[in-house]
């Protein structure tokens, strides 16, 4: 497989997104399907191929902190720092949503999973469509996550609209997620 794609397929996969499609693609430990956060129509049908409950809230990937503001409330400078300490990386962090971040990203909760991810091919995406993109895992409710993109067309068939090539981070599981005002670990 190879192991990095093209910067032509990744910018194909950034105007998919930016269309309103759904992308799968390489993260740290599966393959996960994302869209853009903003796009209601997209995450409801994100939502409906995993046959995943909208108030269980999804993730949000980034290349840079900067891409997650939009989504996020202000933070403390010490709080930025613990950010920092651990990102770009594979670890996922509750962070307080903004006043206007959307049900169909926090779940209705009034904190959203984020994450700086350090794969290249997710710190790529990011960067061409200019935004953070929803991350789940490319799986449906209750199965495995798929660990490749034969796995993907197999599960989704002609129900996903781009796929980007690339390997696997290596990591077992998928990334550890910690909640920023408590410390405490969540998954």
């Amino acid at each position: 497989m190879k192991r990095f794609p093209s910067h032509w397929k990744i910018s194909q996969a950034a105007r998919c997104i930016r269309r309103g499609g759904i992308v799968a693609y390489p993260t740290e430990a599966v393959f996960g399907l994302g869209c853009d956060p903003a796009n209601a129509r997209a995450v409801t049908r994100l939502l409906a191929l995993k046959h995943r409950r909208p108030d269980k809230g999804l993730i949000l990937v980034a290349a840079s902190l900067q891409q997650l503001q939009p989504w996020i409330a202000p933070l403390a400078r010490s709080q930025v720092r613990q950010l920092g300490a651990g990102w770009p990386g594979p670890l996922t962090w509750l962070l307080p949503a903004a006043e206007h971040c959307p049900a169909w990203l926090s779940g209705g909760r009034d904190t959203l999973a984020v994450r700086v991810s350090a794969h290249p091919v997710v710190q790529a995406l990011c960067k061409a469509a200019h935004t953070a993109i929803v991350s789940t895992s490319a799986n449906r409710e209750g199965q495995p996550p798929a660990r490749s993109l034969l796995e993907i067309r197999l599960r989704f068939t002609n129900r996903i609209d781009d796929y980007l090539p690339g390997a696997l981070g290596g990591l077992e599981q998928p990334t550890r997620i910690r909640d920023l005002q408590t410390g405490r670990v969540i998954r």
